[in-house]
């Protein structure tokens, strides 16, 4: 059987990521913001992935992240996909996002040996936080976009990396974990 895919590296909320969700929420502009709870890094997308492989992808994440220490990284600013003129995506920024960048070309390189796919796109480091549906209130949107530019939403400790199941439902994404591999811890 196969399910919908992914490995990330979860996060909880600060008290300012969380205020501004909320405004995201509130900003009446036809955006779907991000579930605290849902809230992580995409460090690869596997997309329909075969149920039988699953332990063979937990292997390669605990090779991938072999060695590495658990770390904090630091979000600062937000801003959009593709550009503030056509907004398709709302993210949050990584004051230095090498580390997460490492583990996302280690995952890559390893999982293409099992037959996953490359991502072609190449990793960038951002935290999705709304997705737009429609133009509208967008004028909001790019608001809080300029007014955020520069804030600090608190450092976050990055200490395991997840396989995930994603079901698409009308109410959104529901992640589920299926697979778990913990970074060293120092």
């Amino acid at each position: 059987m196969r399910f919908r895919a992914f490995i990330s590296a979860d996060i909880s909320p600060s008290d300012s990521l969380a205020a501004l969700l909320d405004q995201l929420r509130e900003s009446r502009a036809d955006i779907k913001v991000v579930r605290p709870t849902n809230l992580h890094f995409t460090l690869k997308f596997l997309g329909d992935t075969e149920e039988e492989l699953v332990d063979v992808i937990t292997d390669r994440m605990r090779e991938s992240v072999g060695g590495t220490q658990a770390f904090t990284i630091k979000l600062k600013g937000i801003g959009a996909f593709p550009s503030m003129s056509n907004i398709r995506v709302i993210w949050i920024g990584i004051e230095d996002g090498r580390h997460l960048t490492g583990l996302a070309a280690r995952l890559d390189s390893s999982l293409e040996e099992i037959g996953l796919e490359r991502d072609r796109k190449g990793f960038k480091p951002h935290l999705t936080v709304a997705r737009a549906r429609s133009s509208r209130g967008l004028d909001i949107v790019q608001g809080l976009i300029v007014a955020n530019a520069a804030t600090d939403f608190g450092g976050y400790s990055i200490d395991k990396i997840v396989l995930k199941k994603s079901t698409l439902t009308p109410q959104g994404p529901r992640y589920s974990n299926i697979s778990e591999v913990m970074l060293a811890q120092g």
